[in-house]
């Protein structure tokens, strides 16, 4: 029988992509695993009850915490709302997971930083002070702390500025965005003093796939190099942009004129939840960890853009 993961929130963006790696198509993880995904209705992460009823009914090796309160403006003026699921609900799913003995992998984010550059040349570490400035990035913050708590063995992997590209009705990220708004107006104001690490979702699912099935296939040999088990990594896309050069690379791969997209400051479009201004996130821990590296975001972006 194959080895079974969890995947909770799995009609999200993140989830979606994952189950996708794991069951459909050619790729390196296609049936590699019996993949179950599992929404709020078979899974509410606010009820610890529900989550114990779900780990137990699917029993899985490893679960994917992907379930999260993303709605970072809205989460400014209703902050209980955005701790009920990424602080109580990621507590009740690794408590689960450590009392039926599974491993778990728990998703993350840049916000939990200040948004102040890093030490580190080539971004933010895990290691790097957490200092949310946000409603959300407390949430996730303290859905990390419960989390290491619950269950030391857990993954917890932080990613940034993730997407899809896909342009069909509900592709709501930043480069679906830019890619409709190619289409409908002759120019397009970007903010070019925030910078991160676009990451296309298809290359994060690939990268949670192959740690999952490393959790799944249990400790490593005597004298292996350290492995990812009870350790915070960062898994997005190589190099760094600002969301103004993202636009760019967007009207450059459909063919449209980049001078179209005009640089302007945070300040011009102020927002309730403030924008880290850096929120680049280094590879380093994820390579340290036996990974396979993301993908730098300017071919990963061609892709996306380049996918049916």
């Amino acid at each position: 029988m194959a080895t079974r993961i969890l995947i909770a929130g799995a009609a999200g963006q993140l989830g979606s992509a994952l189950l996708s790696e794991w069951r459909g198509g050619t790729g390196p993880h296609a049936g590699r695993v019996d993949a179950v995904g599992v929404g709020s209705a078979e899974m509410d992460v606010t009820d610890p009850a529900a989550v114990r009823a779900a780990v137990t009914r699917f029993r899985p090796r490893v679960v994917v915490n992907c379930a999260a309160y993303t709605a970072v403006d809205a989460a400014e003026a209703d902050e209980p709302a955005a701790h009920a699921v990424n602080a109580a609900g990621a507590a009740a799913v690794a408590r689960a997971c450590a009392d039926a003995g599974c491993g778990l992998v728990h998703m993350s984010t840049d916000y939990v930083f200040s948004g102040e550059r890093c030490a580190g040349a080539d971004g933010c570490g895990p290691d790097d002070p957490v200092d949310p400035r946000t409603a959300y990035g407390r949430s996730k913050a303290a859905g990390e702390r419960a989390v290491r708590s619950a269950h030391p063995a857990a993954v917890i992997v932080r990613t940034a500025w993730v997407y899809t590209g896909a342009a069909r009705p509900g592709g709501g990220d930043f480069v679906a965005t830019m890619r409709r708004l190619e289409a409908e107006r002759e120019s397009v104001d970007v903010v070019d003093d925030q910078c991160g690490s676009p990451t296309y979702v298809r290359d994060l699912a690939r990268g949670i796939a192959e740690l999952t099935e490393v959790l799944a296939a249990g400790p490593a040999e005597p004298g292996a190099r350290p492995g990812p088990v009870g350790r915070t990594l960062h898994a997005a896309g190589g190099g760094a942009a600002t969301w103004y050069e993202v636009a760019r690379a967007v009207f450059e791969e459909l063919g449209a004129d980049p001078d179209r997209v005009r640089a302007c400051l945070t300040e011009d479009m102020p927002r309730p939840a403030p924008r880290p201004r850096y929120s680049v996130l280094s590879g380093g821990s994820w390579a340290d960890a036996g990974l396979t590296p993301l993908r730098h975001w300017r071919p990963a972006l061609a892709a996306a853009l380049a996918a049916p």
